[in-house]
């Protein structure tokens, strides 16, 4: 039975190879940090995780995961309706609210489904949403997952967004979804002409945070933060699973009656085991640590900053942004592969970023800045990317 389709596979997998799109997933030995050791036994820098604030490790962390699993166990085996919710749930759901500035928020097991929930129970056919194209894949997935009208606008051009909202104009409820820092190209989206284009046509506003919260914004509050629009965005998706400890889990939070919706009809939220207690302490503790201090947000942003600033000064191209996430542009796919292998030889990791994660002819290498990197260790790495590049005529 299996026969057929086992050759295309095979043949399939080939031509992922000979076009240099194949993903090998490389092997950690160490806890995730700036500095990791790898198989082989090797210990490199390490520059592509989303451990924007450096906590994937901390001490503090770890121990307040461990405290709250000696409490309350390693989990729930159940979900949150039937008896998945201990006070512990509750009490990070409302810690997440106060710190997001919204009204109420659910839980998730991940930010993916997160929104892969969000959509179905909220709107239908007599509805609209309208997503700039490079929202993230999960997002896709959500909107696929609903009868709404699909609309789609050219990344952050608000004229088009305008556009679409006008054409959506009979729709009963219209949604503008986008995330609020792009993965890829690590930009912000346009808050403050989403939110007057969104009062303008009576729409409401969603922001996947992801690769935002715990350090946009003055006090890691995210884009809405940064751009002074707290309490005007009506859905915040976003993960406890980069900045805030690196683990999993993720949220919904809003509007009281869309997160109540969300309780009753979300299949992600009905269907799956509630989140662990070990990710629930940790992340209480992270959101303690934010309250306390903007030192690690602080820190990350400074650090970004140096390195964009030390690669643009050596002739890399990169994709213009203020956040953690700078992109290093290559753009021929085999060649991206190749220029993260040979950095692996001088000791910094990363990877190669190719179709289908980014378009066909815009392969880059994602570098990812930490609170916890040093400044030693990001000139270690640029002087790596300066020998590389030149080695392979990128400079």
């Amino acid at each position: 039975m299996y026969g057929k389709i086992k050759q295309d596979l095979q043949q399939n997998l080939e031509e992922l190879k000979s076009q240099g799109l194949y993903k090998t997933e490389r092997i950690i030995t160490s806890s995730q940090s700036s500095q990791i050791n790898v198989a082989g036994g090797e210990t490199v820098l390490n520059f592509c995780a989303n451990n924007y604030l450096g906590l994937a490790n901390n001490p503090e962390v770890v121990k307040a995961a461990q405290d709250i699993m000696n409490d309350w166990g390693f989990g729930l085996s159940s979900v949150r309706f039937i008896c998945g919710t201990q006070d512990i749930h509750k009490q990070l759901e409302k810690k997440v609210s106060e710190f997001l500035g919204t009204e109420d928020t659910i839980l998730y097991v991940a930010a993916f489904d997160a929104n892969g929930g969000v959509f179905e129970p909220l709107l239908g056919e007599d509805s609209a949403i309208i997503s700039d194209e490079l929202n993230h894949a999960s997002i896709i997935d959500g909107v696929r997952l609903c009868k709404a009208q699909r609309l789609r606008y050219k990344h952050s051009d608000m004229a088009e967004l305008g556009q679409c909202l006008q054409d959506a104009a009979s729709a009963t409820y219209r949604l503008i979804v986008t995330d609020g820092v792009f993965s890829m190209d690590g930009d912000l989206a346009k808050l403050p002409e989403i939110v007057a284009l969104a009062e303008k046509y009576d729409a409401m506003v969603m922001v996947d945070d992801s690769h935002a919260t715990g350090y946009i914004g003055k006090t890691g509050r995210g884009t809405a933060e940064h751009f002074g629009v707290l309490g005007k965005i009506d859905i915040i998706t976003t993960t406890f699973g980069k900045a805030m400890g690196g683990g999993n889990g993720g949220c919904t939070s809003g509007r009281k009656e869309i997160i109540e919706m969300l309780r009753q009809r979300s299949r992600p939220y009905l269907f799956s085991n509630t989140l662990a207690p070990a990710t629930v302490g940790a992340t209480l503790k992270v959101i303690d640590m934010l309250a306390a201090s903007s030192d690690l947000p602080e820190k990350t942003m400074a650090n970004a900053q140096y390195f964009r600033s030390k690669m643009e000064a050596a002739g890399f191209d990169l994709v213009k942004g203020d956040t953690a996430i700078v992109p290093v542009m290559i753009y021929d796919e085999p060649l991206a592969v190749k220029f993260a292998d040979e950095l692996l030889k001088e000791g910094v990791y990363v990877i190669g970023f190719v179709f289908p994660v980014v378009p066909r002819g815009k392969a880059r290498i994602r570098v990812q800045l930490s609170a916890a990197h040093t400044t030693s260790q990001i000139d270690k790495a640029v002087d790596a990317f300066i020998k590389v590049g030149k080695q392979m005529n990128i400079i």
